[in-house]
């Protein structure tokens, strides 16, 4: 938390209802999920993403998951482009607002991630991971904020870690590490910036491993996800905070878990991949 935070989660589902919500990447995985949920309480859903096109082993593409948010009871908007790209940025706020007629929910969720060693990662990869990861976060809640002002239930959420500066991360994977705590500095940036205007500013992560299509694709993965949550308990968790009044809650770094045991909800199990298996504790905590 910043020394500025408010952590009162009090979710009333309807404040959804017709607002809309502007997500890089979506197309699948949390992101998707948490769009679903959102769909699924009446919001509209802006998806800015380069999925135009089907992944050889990943599934999903923006135009799918529009299919899906619209089929959940929201109403979806597929703006193909590059959240690197400022034009590309701007062309999705601009068409958020022409569809729906402003922005009230900014969703940072496009991340590129390699846990390479510093001898080892090179500079593409590593560009890549600030392009995507911390200038991406920093655009996207930029260009928006004009609208976000207008709006009564203004929210940015960043799916990015607590800043947690035990030297242990930033020795595991310096370059990734440096990205995700880009994203988490926007979010205690903008806290402070805007910590008078009414914009709600957090960032969310999960408390474990999540099964998602990229981890099963991993070498292992299918075992490794026995340990995992599934993305639904990311999607309940950003609809608990989304669905608060953004005066209470900014400023925070929550954990999924954090989230919804605020929202008085203790029993996780339903969340569990195997009920069976020994949680993975997430990275970052």
């Amino acid at each position: 938390m910043t020394n500025e935070s408010r952590s009162e989660i009090a979710p009333e589902i309807t404040r959804l209802k017709g607002r809309t919500v502007l997500m890089s990447g979506g197309s699948r995985g949390i992101g998707l999920a948490i769009a679903l949920a959102a769909a699924k309480a009446g919001a509209n859903v802006v998806l800015l993403s380069k999925t135009d096109k089907p992944h050889p082993s990943l599934e999903g593409t923006i135009h799918t998951a529009v299919e899906q948010i619209n089929a959940a009871g929201g109403h979806g908007l597929a703006v193909a482009g590059d959240v690197r790209e400022d034009a590309d940025v701007q062309r999705a706020v601009d068409a958020a607002v022409e569809k729906f007629g402003g922005i009230d929910i900014v969703i940072n969720n496009a991340s590129a991630i390699n846990l390479t060693k510093t001898d080892d990662l090179d500079m593409k990869r590593y560009d890549l991971m600030q392009d995507i990861n911390v200038r991406g976060t920093f655009l996207l809640s930029k260009t928006a904020l004009r609208y976000l002002r207008k709006s009564s239930h203004a929210h940015i959420l960043t799916l990015s870690p607590p800043l947690n500066l035990d030297p242990h991360w930033a020795g595991l994977h310096l370059g990734y590490t440096m990205a995700k705590y880009g994203m988490s500095l926007t979010t205690l940036g903008l806290a402070e910036e805007l910590k008078n205007e009414g914009i709600a500013v957090n960032s969310l992560w999960p408390a474990t491993l999540i099964d998602t299509a990229a981890i099963r694709a991993m070498p292992g993965g299918m075992k490794m996800i026995q340990a995992a949550r599934t993305t639904d308990i990311v999607a309940d968790a950003a609809v608990c905070i989304l669905a608060s009044e953004p005066q209470g809650v900014s400023g925070n770094f929550f954990t999924d878990v954090q989230v919804l045991e605020r929202c008085g909800i203790s029993d996780l199990e339903k969340y569990a991949v195997n009920p069976q298996a020994e949680l993975i504790e997430d990275i970052f905590l």
